[in-house]
C-alpha cells in the first residue's frame, strides 16, 4: 500500500526530487522556494549532493556542469533569480545537457516576499526550454520524475514552475518510489557542442528550433495537460496551473456546464486547443500574471480561421495582476456569462449574516525584531550622515529600515552599491551611505564593491553583518564556516575581502555599542573614496536558537520624561502610555541595550539578577 503524508509543497517537491534520482542540487534561497534545499540539506540520509551557492547563476552553472556530464541535477532559486541566472540559462539552451537538469523557479503572485511578480513562462518562451506548471502539491510531486526523464529524452533542461500557493500550501501527497538507478558522470567532449563559439552557436541554434517538434510531441501526450468537452456546450475554459483548480470549483459552485482543458505544460497542448476551439463559441481563459496562455490561444484560433470569442486578460475582465482565487474567478465566470452572483456558498443558510462574523483586523506592518542589530545601524548611520543624505539599500530584512528613513532605493539583489555609485557619479553632492546584507553581498554585492572602488565613487558601504541569511529562512552563507548539511568548511572573512578588493577604509564594529559605530560612521563619511562600514552582530532570532541570553531592561517611570527618543528607535519591545505619557520595556525584549544607550535621563538600566 502507498504512503500518504501531509506535507508542504516545498517539501512535496523535495520529496519527487529524491524519487526522481538526483544527484547534484544546487540553488540560491530565495522565498517560496527556500525550503525545497533545507528539506533536502536536513536529511540523514541521503545519496546525493545538495549546496547552497553563492547566487542563481553560480548555481545554475552547477547544475548544468552535472547535467553535462551525464548525471541527474536541479537547480532552485525564486522568480527573480532567474534574472541572474538568465545568461547560462539561454546559451544551455542551445547546448543543451547529456542526463537530466530541472531548473525550480517559484513565482510569486501578489509579491508576497518579492519585488516584482514577472511571470517565469516567459522564459521558457524565450529561451525555448519547456517547462511545466503545477496545479496542486501532489502534482508538483509527480511531475519532478516526469521532468527528469522528458529532460533526458530531448536532451535539454525544463523548468519546473510552481507559484507561493504551491510551494507554501499544504495537501496530502501520495509518495512513490524513490529511482535506484542512476547514472554515472562520464563527460564526453563535444566541443562543436559543448563550445559555444559563433560557428558552433549557429549551427545548435538551428537543433533547438528544430527540437520545438519534439518536445510539443512530448508534451501533448502527457498527462499534465487534460481535456474535457461537453457535447451540450458551446462555452469553453481554458486554466493554467493553480488557476485550472480555482476554475473548476468556481464552475462547480456556480453550476456552469463547460467544456475545460486544464494546461500545465509549456509549450501548450496546440492539438487540444485546436480540439477546444472547434467545440466552442466562446472561451475564457484563466491564468495567474502573463497572457501567455491566452496569446496562443488567440494564435491557434487565428490560425485555424476560427470565429471564437477568446476572453482574457487582453482585453479583460481577468486581472493581469496579483493571485487568483476560486471567488475572483467566479466573479469573472459570472460577468462573462452575465449570471447573478450569489454571495452565499451553499453549505451556509440564506439567512447566514457574514457582516456579523467580521473580524476587521489592525493592520500590522513588517518590522524588524525586537533588538535586531540592523535597527541600531540604522540609527547610527542616520544620525551622522543626516536626514538629507542619500541611502540606497538592499534585498533582506534590513529593507526594513524603511521605516528608519535610510532605505531610499531597493531595486535588485547587489543593487544598492552600484546605484549608490551611479548616484555620485551623476555627480549627486548629498553624502550617499548604502546598505548590503552579508549573504546580499556575497551573492552579487562583491562587484559593485570592486567596480566602486575602481572608478573612485565617494561613498558609504555599510555591509550588516548579521552572520546568516536571515530573511529566507536562516540559511547559512560563505562569512559562516558552514555548509548547506551543517559540514565545517572556510569561513570568508568580509574584512580582508574587502580589503583584498581594494578598499583603503573598512572598519568593524559591534553596532550594539552605540558610540563605537556613530564614531566609525563619522570616519567613514570624512574618508574620500569607497569607505566600508562592516556591523557584526549575530541576527537575534539565531542567537536565541543558539541558547545565547542576554541582558534585561527595564524603565524606570519616575525617571521617564516621556520624551520618546527610545520609543522613535522602532523596537517592539519598547511601548507608550499615552495616557501616563511613560515608556516602557514589555517582555519582547532580546537584552540588546540600545536604547539604554540613547536615554538622556538614565531611566532605562539593566534587570539585576
Amino acid at each position: 500500500m502507498r504512503k500518504r503524508e501531509y506535507m508542504l509543497g516545498n517539501d512535496a517537491i523535495a520529496r519527487g526530487i529524491v524519487e526522481g534520482g538526483a544527484q547534484v542540487i544546487s540553488g540560491y534561497p530565495g522565498t517560496p522556494s527556500s525550503e525545497i534545499i533545507g528539506t533536502l540539506a536536513s536529511m540523514k540520509e541521503r545519496d546525493f549532493y545538495v549546496e547552497w551557492s553563492v547566487n542563481e547563476k553560480v548555481a545554475f552553472e552547477v547544475a548544468a556542469g552535472a547535467a553535462m556530464a551525464g548525471v541527474r541535477s536541479v537547480v532552485t532559486m525564486k522568480h527573480v533569480g532567474l534574472n541572474v541566472a538568465a545568461d547560462p540559462m539561454m546559451t544551455l539552451a542551445y547546448t543543451g545537457i547529456k542526463g537530466s537538469m530541472i531548473i525550480i523557479a517559484a513565482d510569486d503572485p501578489s509579491c508576497h516576499s518579492s519585488q516584482n511578480e514577472q511571470d517565469t513562462r516567459r522564459y521558457s518562451q524565450f529561451s525555448l526550454i519547456p517547462c511545466l506548471d503545477p496545479s496542486t502539491p501532489q502534482e508538483a510531486k509527480d511531475m519532478i520524475p516526469y521532468a527528469f526523464e522528458l529532460s533526458n529524452r530531448i536532451q535539454m533542461p525544463v523548468i519546473f514552475r510552481p507559484t507561493t500557493r504551491i510551494s507554501h500550501g499544504k495537501s496530502d501527497v501520495m509518495l512513490g518510489t524513490v529511482t535506484e538507478n542512476k547514472p554515472v558522470a562520464d563527460f564526453q567532449k563535444e566541443l562543436e557542442r559543448w563550445v559555444m563559439i559563433p560557428k558552433n552557436a549557429r549551427i545548435r541554434h538551428i537543433h533547438l528550433l528544430e527540437l520545438q517538434k519534439e518536445i510539443l510531441r512530448e508534451l501533448e501526450n502527457s498527462p499534465w495537460n487534460e481535456l474535457e468537452i461537453r457535447d451540450d456546450a458551446r462555452f469553453g475554459v481554458i486554466a493554467s496551473g493553480i488557476a485550472s483548480v480555482y476554475a473548476k470549483e468556481a464552475l462547480l459552485k456556480l453550476g456552469i456546464n463547460a467544456s475545460f482543458l486544464k494546461i500545465g505544460t509549456y509549450p501548450v497542448p496546440e492539438n487540444q486547443v485546436r480540439t477546444l476551439i472547434s467545440n466552442s463559441d466562446r472561451i475564457l481563459v484563466l491564468e495567474e500574471m502573463e497572457p501567455v496562455v491566452e496569446e496562443q490561444v488567440r494564435m491557434i484560433a487565428q490560425q485555424a480561421g476560427a470565429a471564437v470569442e477568446i476572453i482574457g486578460k487582453m482585453q479583460g475582465p481577468v486581472p493581469r495582476i496579483f493571485e487568483l482565487n476560486a471567488d475572483i474567478c467566479a466573479d469573472v465566470l459570472a460577468e462573462v456569462l452575465d449570471l447573478e452572483r450569489t454571495a452565499v456558498p451553499s453549505d451556509v443558510g440564506e439567512d447566514f449574516d457574514y457582516n456579523a462574523c467580521r473580524i476587521d483586523l489592525p493592520m500590522r506592518p513588517p518590522v524588524m525584531c525586537p533588538g535586531c542589530s540592523h535597527r541600531a545601524t540604522f540609527h547610527a548611520m542616520k544620525k551622522v550622515y543626516g536626514k538629507d543624505a542619500i541611502f540606497p539599500s538592499d534585498i533582506g530584512c534590513y529593507t526594513l529600515g524603511i521605516q528608519s528613513g535610510t532605505v531610499d532605493t531597493t531595486l535588485c539583489m547587489g543593487g544598492s552599491i552600484t546605484v549608490a555609485s551611479g548616484m555620485y557619479q551623476a555627480g549627486e553632492k548629498k553624502p550617499i551611505c548604502c546598505s548590503i546584507g552579508d549573504s546580499t553581498f556575497f551573492h552579487t554585492g562583491m562587484n559593485g564593491l570592486l567596480n566602486a572602488i575602481y572608478n573612485k565613487a565617494d561613498i558609504t558601504v555599510t555591509i550588516v553583518d548579521n552572520r546568516i541569511t536571515a530573511m529566507t529562512g536562516h540559511q547559512p552563507n560563505p562569512g559562516m564556516g558552514k555548509t548547506a548539511t551543517g559540514e565545517d568548511t572556510v569561513q570568508v572573512s568580509l574584512e580582508a575581502l574587502c580589503r583584498g578588493l581594494g578598499a583603503g577604509f573598512v572598519e568593524v564594529v559591534d553596532p550594539y555599542d552605540l558610540e563605537r559605530t556613530e564614531e566609525v560612521f563619522r570616519r567613514a563619511k570624512d574618508y574620500r573614496g569607497t569607505s566600508v562600514v562592516i556591523t557584526k552582530q549575530l541576527c537575534v532570532i539565531d542567537a536565541k536558537r543558539a541558547g545565547i541570553r542576554r541582558r534585561s531592561f527595564t524603565i524606570d517611570a519616575e525617571k521617564c520624561t516621556g520624551c520618546r527618543i527610545c520609543v522613535k528607535l522602532g523596537c517592539p519591545a519598547i511601548e507608550f502610555d499615552t495616557k501616563a505619557k511613560k515608556a516602557s520595556i514589555n517582555i519582547m525584549c532580546t537584552g540588546c541595550g540600545v536604547c539604554s544607550r540613547m536615554c538622556r535621563f538614565d531611566a532605562i538600566s539593566e534587570v539585576k539578577k
